[in-house]
């Protein structure tokens, strides 16, 4: 049976336990707190206080520094815009205000008074943009490059009839004689020409050296030539602004023209206010002195000035003008000998125009070499070929 049946295994029913109550655990004593701790607790609170105030004031300190930083930035924006907002008329004003041309007229008048020359002509930029463009085909670009890089030629700046594109106007709003533009498109171009000797070396070099040297604004052109070709180009010149018209007032003038020329020291501004009239001296051997209203010359002295009003003036009238009348040539070589400067100069020879030769030769110094110094302003012509270039490109 036990075989064929299967194991059972019978287990007896346990008894029924009454249900047990446990009793509630024991509350937890808490810990006794250590002696320091309440006063740990509070300096740990003030030192919290204390960070967050001063966290706090770094904060408010911070903002400050930055309400200043963007004040002073806006400032500085708007600063910055008020600049870009100036035009360039504005800007050619303020620089002028500061004229370093100003060094070179003061050299000029105190240091090479009679020795330097000043020359002003106008340059249409019309006429080079219409030949770049139109006759060599480059674009306009180009073309404001190379006419920045441009240096005037020293001869068509100092000629008395400048070619294309060069004119010489003194109307206040000239128009181009050439393409009939405006003063827009106009540079004016200044050059200054100083004859150069050991007595104002110094005083040129330091009057170069503060020229500008950004874009080249002031170009330098050094010739060499000799005393007798300036001194020529000196009486041209003084001729040119004479009023020969009025006898007294160009003889005055062409009288203090000279004096400037071969004493630039003196203030002979000053001397010819009150001078009107001019006489021979018979006390003195040499030089001049002043007597209120009379100017006495020393005769070597005024037998020069007599040969300048001559060549100053002989091809304007028939003959030559000056202090002793109308002179020709035989009379003005008859007073030189009477009077004794053609032994003084060393003048023997008897043909008249051999006498003059000798007499200009003797003023002005003959084949003596002399170097020019040329400075031409180009500021104009750096800003007016911006302005054209605009308009041109537009």
């Amino acid at each position: 049976v036990s075989a064929r049946r299967p194991l059972m295994v019978t287990t007896k029913k346990s008894a029924k336990k009454k249900p047990t109550t446990s009793k509630p655990a024991a509350k937890a004593k808490p810990a006794k707190k250590p002696v320091g701790a309440k006063s740990a607790k509070k300096s740990a609170g003030a030192k919290k206080t204390g960070k967050e105030a001063k966290t706090k004031g770094v904060a408010a300190k911070s903002t400050k520094v930055a309400a200043k930083a963007t004040k002073v930035a806006a400032k500085s924006q708007a600063g910055g815009a008020a600049k870009a907002r100036e035009s360039a008329a504005t800007k050619a004003s303020k620089r002028r205000a500061f004229d370093p041309a100003d060094g070179v007229r003061e050299f000029a008048e105190h240091e090479a008074r009679g020795h330097a020359a000043r020359y002003e002509a106008q340059l249409c930029l019309a006429c080079i943009f219409e030949l770049f463009t139109k006759q060599f085909g480059v674009a306009p670009r180009t073309a404001f490059s190379e006419i920045k890089r441009y240096a005037p030629p020293v001869e068509e700046l100092t000629t008395r009839s400048p070619a294309r594109p060069y004119f010489v106007s003194a109307e206040r709003n000239p128009r181009c004689p050439y393409c009939d533009s405006v003063k827009r498109w106009h540079a004016r171009i200044t050059t200054y020409r100083v004859e150069t000797d050991k007595s104002s070396d110094a005083a040129r070099r330091a009057m170069v050296k503060k020229l500008p040297k950004a874009e080249e604004q002031f170009a330098t052109v050094e010739r060499k030539t000799t005393a007798q070709a300036v001194f020529y180009e000196w009486l041209e010149d003084l001729g040119r602004g004479l009023d020969f018209e009025d006898d007294r007032a160009w003889m005055l003038d062409a009288t203090r023209a000279y004096l400037e020329r071969r004493e630039p020291k003196t203030d002979w501004a000053a001397a010819f206010e009150t001078v009107r009239a001019v006489r021979r001296s018979q006390r003195l051997a040499e030089g001049w002195e002043q007597d209120g209203a009379r100017l006495f010359l020393a005769p070597p002295l005024y037998n020069d000035l007599l040969l300048v009003q001559y060549l100053v003036s002989r091809s304007h009238r028939h003959g030559g003008r000056t202090f002793e009348g109308r002179l020709t040539l035989p009379e003005l070589v008859r007073r030189m000998r009477y009077s004794g400067h053609l032994d003084a100069q060393g003048i023997t020879e008897r043909d008249q125009f051999e006498v003059l030769e000798k007499l200009v030769e003797q003023l002005t110094g003959g084949e003596r070499p002399v170097k020019l110094l040329y400075i031409i302003d180009r500021r104009d012509l750096l800003d007016k070929v911006k302005d054209v270039y605009a308009r041109y490109a537009a």
